[in-house]
């Protein structure tokens, strides 16, 4: 995973002839000269801090630069906390499965939907197995009754070379 670092500039940095101007208390102080900004970050012992450069003229205001950047990443990491990354687990078939193995199998899927990860189903033919995709046909057909209380179709069963395969995500 790559970092993007946001470069902000502050006081000196900010080089631009004037600036539009919020004081320490969020009122407008209206647009300034890069100079008279300063100054007043200054008198408040503060630093300038240029918060929307795209602006015409850029947004600057007068605050605590270290307190500014832990509000940020504070807010980051707050934001990061709610995503959610989903996982996808594959479960794999074959047409002369048993019952047993078969209810293992389901029992599992289920396991992963209810942990809220997504599912590929993937049903594998092999050699001769290829004349009878009834036969796995059938046995999907069953997957999908057996998870559809907690889990919904995606993609739908689909035929590549040997394989059938589709896709359940956690309702």
């Amino acid at each position: 995973m790559v970092k993007i670092k946001k470069f902000i500039r502050i006081n000196e940095r900010i080089r631009v002839p004037e600036v539009r101007l919020v004081g320490p208390d969020d009122n407008q102080l209206g647009v300034v000269s890069i100079q008279k900004a300063l100054e007043m970050a200054s008198q408040y012992e503060l630093d300038l801090v240029e918060v929307a450069p795209q602006a015409s003229p850029p947004v600057c205001r007068i605050i605590d630069f270290s307190k500014f950047k832990y509000d940020q990443e504070k807010k980051e990491r707050e934001a990061k906390k709610h995503q959610r990354r989903f996982r996808l687990k594959e479960i794999r078939l074959k047409p002369n499965i048993d019952d047993h193995d078969y209810q293992v199998k389901v029992k599992q899927a289920v396991g992963f939907l209810k942990k809220k990860d997504k599912v590929k189903v993937s049903l594998f033919f092999r050699g001769r197995q290829m004349e009878h995709l009834d036969l796995g046909r059938k046995i999907l057909d069953r997957f999908i009754l057996d998870v559809q209380n907690d889990g919904q179709i995606e993609k739908e069963p689909v035929l590549e070379g040997r394989v059938i395969s589709f896709m359940v995500a956690p309702k």
